[in-house]
């Protein structure tokens, strides 16, 4: 039995997660820990993964930080055999690293979307290949993809980026057909994450007027990291929902795909910027880690804390089906024994 099958064993997991240096990484890796894991973060900013690994241990976990382009397939292999030896074998793995565009598509250079396809993309690839080949001759195991809404449902200004998460869906959905072919024991799933407030707007590549924001409602990444570690707990289900805002999203994409299209060609150009101009020297982490040189650790979160919500009613309800099946029967139930009741008396 896998040591993912069950919160409680009480051998430690051992966790990898890329892009564990900010954001949704950042808080996965703190959520892995504080359930004793061994947590294995990788990331390319050597600031942001010795902050990181500091969360880690404080939290209660063992970290192992290891400085890696998840691009360069190569140096992610040795990176999970240096994880087996000091660590164990690898239980769970997590993608999480990428990086993007803020821009129309006119604005962006070739060289510039082949980089963020390698990371965003190529990267999730990378690191799901070196974790079968660990996985599969074990025969136990879980992969769990970072997802978005954005990768059922594109908006303006974000090309690289939404291609790279449906790029995603579709690579997952057929390896997860494979598994299931070869009867494996390998688990697959993806967790589709809604606007979340993560260093990325400080530090993604934009050619935008203004400031980048997430568009509202916005979630804390702690809300994203509960939904990942679920997912890992229980990844029999092909996917997962975060937040109604993607739940509402995926929905309207399916009912009224054009409808949308016309409402996002209105909107999401606005709804995608604050009234703050951006500054000339902005970081970006693009072709080299944002926290480089001045050592600088941007945290799992962004600049929008006062309109971020840290908890998802949806979330929970789609993490409790049975319970809410229950409730709302019981519920009816009452209601009819109450209106029959109501009905006798007269």
């Amino acid at each position: 039995m896998s040591s993912t099958d069950s919160p409680s064993t009480p051998t430690p997991q051992v966790v990898v997660v890329t892009g564990a240096s900010g954001g949704i990484g950042r808080a996965t890796a703190v959520a892995f820990a504080a359930r004793g894991a061994k947590v294995a973060l990788i990331a390319r900013g050597q600031a942001g993964l010795d902050a990181a690994a500091e969360d880690v241990e404080n939290s209660g976990g063992e970290a192992l930080t290891i400085p890696v382009d998840v691009a360069d397939f190569d140096a992610l292999d040795a990176a999970a055999t240096r994880i087996e030896d000091v660590l164990g074998p690898i239980d769970v793995w997590v993608n999480v690293a990428f990086t993007s565009v803020f821009a129309p598509f006119h604005q962006i250079e070739p060289r510039e979307y082949r980089r963020v396809t390698e990371t965003s993309y190529l990267g999730y690839v990378h690191g799901t290949m070196v974790a079968l080949s660990r996985m599969r001759p074990r025969d136990r195991g879980t992969i769990v993809q970072c997802g978005s809404a954005l990768g059922g449902r594109a908006i303006p200004l974000q090309t690289a980026y939404c291609g790279a998460k449906h790029a995603i869906n579709g690579f997952t959905e057929s390896l997860r057909t494979e598994l299931l072919h070869d009867r494996s024991n390998v688990h697959l799933t993806i967790v589709q994450m809604p606007a979340v407030n993560t260093p990325q707007f400080s530090w993604v590549l934009s050619r935008l007027p203004r400031h980048p924001q997430p568009v509202p409602p916005i979630y804390q990444p702690e809300v994203a990291a509960r939904g990942i570690v679920f997912a890992a707990d229980h990844p029999r289900r092909k996917q997962y929902w975060v937040g109604a805002s993607t739940a509402g999203t995926l929905i309207g994409q399916k009912l009224a795909p054009a409808l949308l299209d016309r409402y996002l060609a209105r909107t999401g150009y606005a709804s995608q910027q604050t009234g703050e101009k951006i500054s000339p020297t902005r970081p970006d982490n693009l072709w080299e880690p944002a926290d480089g040189p001045d050592g600088h650790d941007f945290g799992a979160h962004g600049t929008f804390d006062d309109r971020a919500l840290a908890h998802s009613p949806q979330m929970w309800v789609s993490h409790h089906p049975a319970l809410v099946a229950a409730t709302c029967g019981a519920g009816a139930v009452a209601g009819l024994v109450g209106a029959l009741t109501r009905r006798s008396g007269r």
